[in-house]
């Protein structure tokens, strides 16, 4: 179906794609309030909600018992289209953990996730600073505070590890590491008379705080597991590897091109134990609060801001249930621009959360479910306003809101069991 087309199907009406990059307005209608059921234990839900003083945003609440169904955590460093996910037993998926974002195509992370990501068994992103975290531990899923602490073994000796943005361990032990990633980069804004702004990072300050006494050792997958592959004197590029460990002199002569790397443990969790995870968001608590030091470094302009509307992607993991709810907005227009932190955790509240307990993933335009009801593809809710921005010059706005933007993470929902 045509763009226009679509939308207009969905009871939003834009004279041209190309209005929707300057107006987004059509987008600022309530929802009509409705329930589906995806599968035995998952619903989702619909629902407008009126913020006061003119302004809405619209719920979709993604609700998973999960007795009767999984949820994985879902990192590619290649990235995907959250409608990818949605197949097979998979019913939905849900936009996933802060990543790197920025519009210079040419310099891009090896790996963009900030802080922990586990794929398969294997910690291919290591945490910076302390943070929340869903990991499927032992089988089930579960939210931890981790510290960014652990251990590591190089070339097969062991190590203890600490995050760079985290207190380091006063005296140090021998062979002491030190991990910095994506999530130590720092992004910054240009305004671009097109697409009204522009992110990157600046390549020659991006790297690990220079010091000719101290040895930087990249770290990236190989087919046969991690493993060093280059070494600099301090000073390393945060986005030539998925993560850098640093060691002070005296260093290790085993710290080699070609050094396996097996990280251990995060925190006092055996990484054995641990199938998939990724680092979350502050609390709805911690960001009306203001505690959202340890994000905003690598999310440019925070999105935490006190006065900042954003639309929000929130999880809540009790006992057995998962919840799962975009509140959405666009960021043209003005009276459904999303919702403040404090909104957020007052909506968590009046819904029966604990706003301490309910995390933050990644939000703005990429929050997002994508979930099969019925036969046919799989559709979407949440930031339908999203636009392909021009590569070039005379290249115009195209609508992607099904699709969104593409993401390196994601939660995947599966039924394991049938309708009967």
């Amino acid at each position: 179906m045509a763009p226009l087309a679509e939308l207009s199907a969905r009871g939003i009406h834009a004279p041209s794609v190309q209005s929707l990059a300057r107006d987004q307005s059509p987008f600022a209608r309530p929802t009509p309030a409705w329930t589906r059921r995806l599968a035995p234990g998952i619903v989702l839900t619909a629902r407008p909600i009126d913020l006061g003083g003119g302004r809405l945003t619209n719920a979709y609440t993604l609700t998973v018992d999960l007795d009767r169904a999984e949820c994985r955590p879902v990192s590619r460093p290649e990235g995907f289209h959250l409608r990818s996910l949605v197949t097979g037993p998979a019913v939905a998926a849900v936009s996933g953990a802060f990543a790197y974002i920025s519009d210079d195509t040419a310099y891009q992370p090896a790996e963009h996730c900030l802080d922990l990501a586990v794929r398969d068994h294997t910690a291919t992103s290591l945490p910076t600073a302390t943070k929340p975290a869903l990991l499927i531990h032992h089988g089930r899923p579960v939210v931890h505070t981790l510290a960014a602490t652990g251990t590591l073994t190089a070339a097969g000796r062991p190590h203890t590890w600490t995050g760079s943005k985290a207190p380091s361990p006063h005296p140090s032990p021998p062979g002491h590491l030190t991990v910095f990633g994506a999530a130590n980069c720092r992004i910054r804004y240009h305004d671009d008379p097109r697409t009204g702004f522009r992110r990157d990072v600046d390549p020659a300050a991006n790297t690990t705080p220079r010091d000719p006494a101290v040895l930087d050792c990249t770290v990236n997958p190989t087919p046969t597991g991690a493993q060093i592959t280059a070494l600099h004197p301090g000073g390393a590029d945060l986005f030539t590897g998925a993560y850098v460990l640093r060691a002070r002199q005296p260093w290790p002569a085993h710290l080699v091109p070609g050094a396996p790397i097996h990280i251990t443990t995060i925190d006092t969790l055996d990484t054995a134990d641990i199938s998939s995870a990724l680092s979350l968001g502050p609390s709805a608590a911690d960001a009306a609060a203001g505690h959202t030091t340890a994000w905003d470094q690598s999310l440019g302009t925070s999105p935490f801001r006190p006065d900042a509307r954003y639309a929000r992607t929130l999880l809540a993991l009790d006992d057995r249930r998962l919840t799962l709810t975009v509140l959405d907005g666009a960021p043209l227009a003005p009276a459904f621009q999303g919702v403040t932190v404090q909104e957020t955790a007052e909506l968590c509240e009046g819904a029966g959360h604990d706003s301490a307990s309910v995390f933050h993933l990644d939000g703005g335009q990429t929050s997002k479910i994508a979930y099969r009801h019925g036969p046919g593809p799989a559709d979407a809710v949440g930031s339908l306003h999203y636009l392909r921005w021009p590569r070039h010059e005379h290249e115009a706005f195209r609508w992607q809101g099904l699709d969104g933007r593409r993401l390196h993470s994601a939660l995947q929902i599966t039924s394991n069991q049938e309708f009967r």
